[in-house]
């Protein structure tokens, strides 16, 4: 136990104390520069510097440009062309299901299993339409009660404002 407090006495004493930093002029030996420091403090100055310098690299690489040559990044231009790219993919599927569909019924009523008067590209379109019940579409009591006091409250304020 007294050989760690030992041990600690010695590296605290080797962190505090004051050292000379003295640059000469090789040819006169003239002082040219002189600092006292501690080992404490060249270990804070490096640290602080280490950490200012990777700051700031971090935010130049995250708000500049620079940030496209890192892989993992994609440019801007790119992200753009992407979603353009996607939007115009699914608009083509949609027209392919839609082309698909009328060239089905073109093939029935070419074997016979429809009458071609009946067959029209629009009529095709509006099959694909799925039809919604009415009856789960109409409102709740406690849907019809809210509209109702919305519309004794909006008429109460028109009241007011008149």
């Amino acid at each position: 136990m007294a050989e760690k407090g030992q041990k600690r006495k010695k590296i605290k004493k080797h962190l505090f104390t004051k050292n000379r930093l003295v640059v000469l002029n090789e040819d006169s030996f003239e002082e040219i520069f002189s600092l006292r420091l501690t080992l404490m403090n060249v270990f804070v100055v490096a640290t602080v510097g280490a950490i200012v310098i990777i700051t700031i690299t971090t935010f130049i690489i995250a708000f500049t440009p620079l940030r496209e040559y890192i892989p993992g990044y994609s440019s801007s231009k790119l992200r753009r062309e992407a979603t353009e790219l996607a939007l115009k993919s699914d608009s083509l599927a949609t027209a392919l299901k839609k082309n698909e569909a009328y060239l089905q019924s073109v093939v029935k009523v070419l074997n016979g299993d429809l009458e071609y008067q009946k067959v029209n590209k629009d009529s095709i379109m509006a099959s694909e339409v799925i039809e919604v019940d009415p009856k789960s579409v109409q409102a709740s009591e406690k849907e019809l009660e809210l509209r109702e006091k919305v519309a004794a409250e909006e008429r109460a304020q028109i009241k007011n404002k008149k």
